[in-house]
């Protein structure tokens, strides 16, 4: 593989994985319609590609074929229940579109999830690699892609298709091209949530710009630490032979400032829209905290709270400890990835994604596909230097067949 350019490396490795992934789909669906075994999420006319568009994918279809509906359904205490409105329409409209060949919106729902997440390896490996090198990007795809929810980017879903939004929306962003981010950055709003958190990240790269500009100290601190260029400053050598870094224009700030703004915009604009078409307010939010009805009832919303309600309700104060560590122990990964030359962007974007699910998820098992847009992570350098690239490579694998069996015969991913 190493005669090959990088980006034949990138597409064999996602093949490989993909082979993977589908040979215990398969194995599953056999065994399952061999055995009669229940399934979470029963679909009439079973075959493989309805197998892999379980779980809340029917709500996708209902957008392809229906849209979203103008009045919201409620229980009996007129709380409402789940529906389309908690599915944003990229996804959806992409597969209505190859609906029109013909297509089930099964098949057309992997095959989007497919092509999409090579894509998004493609630019995975190009963000990483422009930071720290060839090797640990083409070790950030392959953890990505053997990931133990790594099955997600051939299932009909929207995740492959969020990932290569958000991915591309932080290289452009990392080249300069603001205006392609932004772009990138709001049709990501439209895929999947999280967009809110690219906004914020690239906002704080901004907040960083400004205070270098105005703080010779830090600037000089940034420059010697950075392990390669920032996206917030170019580097400049000072007549010691010690690495600066230069201020960034003005002109550059306010094209990122630009860019943070319209993502923001782009990622308030859905609740607004259901509100409007359905002429319910907070419809968005309690179409979302309709699925914390099974888990926590019908709490209040605070935001930064959701992850203490659920840890407290089944661990008690333990749980909350817990959460605490765990919380501090991805602020220090994030902080000791920055140091060591991610990037800024990348960087500010993984810690407003990872505070984004504290502060408005209720973490249950859809946590870990929801974790995928930190995959740059995985282009650490630390990891490649302690050799821990084979055992995360290696354990992800393995743990796909578990996540498999418990999200497809026990719930919902």
């Amino acid at each position: 593989m190493r005669r090959m350019p990088w980006w034949g490396q990138v597409l064999v490795v996602f093949a490989l994985s993909r082979v993977w992934s589908t040979a215990l789909l398969g194995t599953m669906f056999a065994l399952a319609t061999a055995n009669g075994w229940h399934l979470a999420s029963v679909r009439e006319n079973p075959s493989f590609f309805t197998f892999s568009g379980s779980w809340d994918a029917s709500f996708y279809r209902t957008i392809a074929t229906k849209g979203y509906p103008t009045d919201l359904p409620t229980d009996e205490m007129g709380n409402v229940r789940p529906n389309p409105w908690a599915f944003l329409p990229m996804f959806p409209w992409l597969a209505r579109a190859l609906m029109l060949t013909g297509l089930e919106f099964w098949v057309a729902g992997v095959l989007i999830s497919v092509v999409a997440g090579a894509g998004a390896m493609l630019v995975l490996s190009r963000l990483v690699a422009g930071r720290v090198g060839e090797r640990p990007a083409l070790w950030a795809v392959a953890i990505t892609s053997f990931g133990p929810v790594a099955f997600i980017l051939q299932a009909a879903y929207a995740e492959s298709l969020a990932l290569l939004l958000i991915f591309g929306a932080l290289l452009a962003f990392d080249r300069g091209r603001y205006e392609v981010a932004l772009l990138l950055g709001a049709l990501a709003a439209f895929t999947r949530p999280g967009a809110l958190a690219l906004a914020l990240g690239f906002g704080l790269v901004v907040v960083w710009g400004v205070a270098t500009r105005y703080s010779p100290r830090l600037a000089a601190w940034r420059g010697a630490s950075a392990g390669d260029r920032d996206a917030t400053a170019s580097p400049v050598m000072d007549g010691s032979g010690t690495r600066q870094l230069s201020p960034t224009p003005w002109g550059t700030l306010v094209r990122m400032g630009i860019a943070a703004l319209g993502i923001a915009v782009a990622g308030l604009a859905w609740p607004a829209i259901a509100d409007a078409v359905t002429g319910h307010p907070h419809a968005y939010l309690e179409t979302e905290l309709s699925w914390w009805t099974g888990f926590v009832g019908r709490p209040e919303y605070v935001p930064l709270t959701p992850w203490f309600l659920m840890v407290s309700r089944y661990l008690g104060p333990i749980g909350v400890v817990a959460a605490l560590a765990v919380f501090a122990l991805a602020g220090w990964w994030v902080w000791r990835a920055w140091r060591r030359g991610l990037g800024d962007a990348t960087i500010a974007f993984t810690g407003s994604y990872l505070l984004y699910l504290i502060a408005v998820f209720l973490p249950q098992q859809s946590t870990f596909r929801l974790l995928l847009p930190a995959a740059p992570m995985f282009g650490d350098p630390a990891i490649t230097r302690r050799r821990l690239q084979w055992p995360l490579l290696v354990g992800g694998a393995l743990l796909q067949p578990v996540g498999i069996v418990l999200l497809w015969f026990l719930g919902y991913p």
